[in-house]
């Protein structure tokens, strides 16, 4: 690899593949060791095209999902289906892997700043910031760099935009497929919430079977389909649609209506 080759956002590539070589090492046990991963469905992952791939997905935590997510897409790319047994994978990782995340996040501290480097396509949220509930306009920076990151390969966001669960998803992710067409993954994750601190950094509690439900491509109709109907599909297939929460036990309940009163850091 050219050592001075960039990707579109100007990251040395080099140097982006070495930060996903040690962030990966530095984190297998956390998925295979302290706690399990429990993968289905990850043969999707290397049938799809190199570009223009967009998956959804509920959120948990901060960092601890997406950083799964890079180890279960590698695995896959490199052969092993419903496994990241053996680290090896990472050796030639994919470097066109993005994710959204908000800008705040991204600049509170060192290692959210190299966690950013290695592929956060960061984002000023418009509905909250420094803890506060707040009205703004999108920035249309933002909304390119998206773009870009599509066009140049996957990108992994998480719609609700909070690690709050069945909170409504932003209409914004509606208007990127709308806009871009690209292949829609949903992903179901959970067990996050219960193995890592909200920022996903600190290990909570150890034997902790974590899961990753990897679903087929959906299908939309993209000039037809409404802003609505796109994202009541979106909130079915990454199960935050509110009609689940009819099929939670009263414990699962009780713990979601905690969490859903707690204020967003």
């Amino acid at each position: 690899m050219n050592l001075f080759a960039k990707n579109p956002f100007g990251q040395y590539l080099f140097l982006k593949k070495m930060l996903i070589r040690y962030l990966g090492v530095l984190t297998h046990r956390r998925y295979r060791g302290f706690n399990e991963l429990r993968i289905e469905g990850s043969e999707i992952i290397k049938n799809l095209p190199d570009r223009n791939v967009l998956f959804v997905s509920n959120h948990q935590t901060y960092f601890a999902d997406v950083v799964a997510m890079f180890h279960v897409f590698n695995a896959s790319l490199h052969g092993r289906i419903d496994s990241i047994k053996n680290v090896g994978y990472l050796w030639n990782p994919k470097l066109n892997m993005y994710y959204i995340a908000a800008k705040e996040t991204m600049k509170a501290g060192w290692l959210p700043r190299v966690l950013a480097y290695a592929g956060s396509v960061s984002i000023e949220r418009t509905w909250r910031s420094g803890g506060e509930d707040i009205q703004r306009q999108v920035k249309m920076s933002d909304i390119s760099n998206i773009s870009v990151a599509l066009n140049d390969g996957w990108v992994v966001t998480f719609p609700q935009g909070t690690t709050t669960p069945f909170k409504p998803l932003r209409r914004g992710t509606a208007h990127i497929i709308k806009q871009h067409k690209p292949v829609v993954v949903p992903i179901v994750i959970d067990g996050f919430r219960r193995s890592f601190d909200k920022k996903g950094l600190l290990i909570k509690k150890k034997g902790i079977l974590q899961s990753m439900v990897i679903k087929p491509p959906l299908e939309i109709d993209y000039d037809n389909d409404s802003m609505d109907e796109i994202i009541e599909q979106l909130e079915h297939a990454i199960e935050q649609h509110p009609s689940y929460l009819k099929v939670l036990s009263p414990e699962e309940i009780e713990e979601q209506e905690r969490l859903n009163k707690q204020r967003e850091w």
